[in-house]
């Protein structure tokens, strides 16, 4: 099997160099850019199997490069971690709504990128991977339909865009229907982070986001409910099989 490659976008060459490096020492191929356009282009040259992508830089920043690629089929799926300097809510929200998987807020370990990097890739193999059903199944609960074999989503006649972080997000849901799951369980069995190798708030924007798209009134949901102390739930669906 040859290594998997990822993009790194970043306008700090320090931090580029010290992150080629370590990735490099794991088996990984990598590819890196100074910014914004150089790292469009290198993205739709080489479809890397991860993008690291900081949110700041010259020329074009982060926010706009993912933009770009959600919007490009060839790339929609890829896996993005996004890099900030600032713990601030606004940078978290900017990144995740633009279509980010993950964020690491500089500086960060070493050790840990490589942890969220091995449970971004686990997942995107995981999709890849999977075999489809062997009849167009769906996961239907009231006006929501979830397609599992050409993963579109629709609210009554509405097409959804789902990021794929949220795409598996409601998956899970609507497959384990009346069950709630906690913050740390669904890091784990949704995206395939190991113990505490991710913040919990990554579950907390994510839950957000997909409410914004799903519900009717966000601020108070009725499909995706939130569990006080315990966790999150959804209603139980039907599934069908047309």
């Amino acid at each position: 099997m040859s290594a998997a490659s990822i993009l790194v976008v970043d306008d700090e060459q320090d931090l580029v160099w010290a992150v080629k490096y370590t990735l490099n020492d794991e088996g990984y191929e990598v590819l890196t850019a100074a910014n914004g356009v150089e790292g469009l282009e290198a993205a739709h040259q080489h479809h890397p199997d991860l993008i690291i992508l900081d949110i700041n830089m010259p020329e074009m920043d982060g926010v706009e490069v993912c933009h770009r690629l959600r919007r490009d089929p060839g790339l929609a799926a890829v896996p993005i971690l996004f890099l900030t300097m600032r713990n601030t809510i606004e940078d978290r929200v900017n990144g995740l709504d633009g279509g980010g998987d993950d964020y690491l807020v500089k500086p960060f370990d070493l050790n840990e990128l490589k942890a969220h990097i091995r449970a971004l890739l686990r997942r995107a193999g995981a999709g890849r991977s999977a075999p489809a059903p062997a009849a167009p199944a769906q996961l239907v609960l009231d006006a929501l339909r979830l397609d599992l074999r050409t993963h579109d989503v629709l609210l009554g006649n509405k097409s959804l865009m789902l990021t794929p972080a949220e795409f598996e997000l409601l998956r899970y849901f609507l497959s384990h229907p009346g069950e709630v799951f906690s913050c740390q369980q669904l890091l784990e069995q949704v995206w395939g982070y190991t113990c505490d190798s991710a913040d919990p708030g990554l579950v907390r924007w994510h839950i957000m986001n997909l409410r914004n798209k799903i519900e009717p009134q966000p601020n108070a949901p009725i499909y995706l409910r939130t569990v006080p102390r315990h966790g999150y739930i959804m209603d139980k669906p039907h599934l069908t099989q047309p």
